[in-house]
């Protein structure tokens, strides 16, 4: 089973309402669990009680940095007619093919599609990533050698 098969089974186990999917073949067995819906409710739960307690105390102060954040944010997010590619796994993530060897991608570069944009180790696994789409890699969003998540945003490619 390849690399990009796993991946189909991931999104598909995302989209659906499986909780857990194995399969075993020969030598190799690859198991996919979900996420609880309970962990989720408890993750988004605290930071509301911990909000009101930040806001009661220097109401002004916090809301200023609140407005900064929020104003950093958004140019982060940048122009509409960009498409992101996004970490397919949790891992490492690397620009280089190996230390010696330039990055993979630029700022400016074009990239199509089945372009390796970068690589991501994961359980001592080095998982090159590609582009899906054609066009000019306007930001990298991940420094190098840094931990991602799974559907973490990595780079934002403007398409041709």
């Amino acid at each position: 089973m390849d690399f990009k098969q796993i991946q189909e089974l991931i999104k598909m186990v995302n989209k659906s309402n499986i909780g857990e999917l194995s399969i075993e073949q020969k030598d190799f067995k690859v198991t996919i669990k979900q996420k609880e819906e309970h962990v989720t409710h408890v993750v988004s739960a605290a930071p509301a009680h911990a909000a009101p307690v930040v806001a009661a105390a220097p109401a002004p102060i916090a809301a200023a940095p609140a407005a900064a954040d929020s104003a950093k944010t958004a140019p982060a997010a940048a122009p509409s007619n960009t498409i992101t590619i996004k970490s397919p796994m949790i891992g490492t993530f690397y620009r280089k093919a190996s230390p010696d060897k330039p990055n993979l991608v630029d700022v400016g570069s074009e990239v199509s599609a089945g372009t390796v944009v970068c690589i991501i180790e994961a359980m001592k696994l080095f998982n090159e990533i590609e582009s899906e789409v054609k066009g000019k890699i306007v930001k990298v969003l991940v420094d190098d050698a840094s931990p991602v998540e799974y559907d973490q945003p990595l780079f934002l490619v403007e398409p041709a």
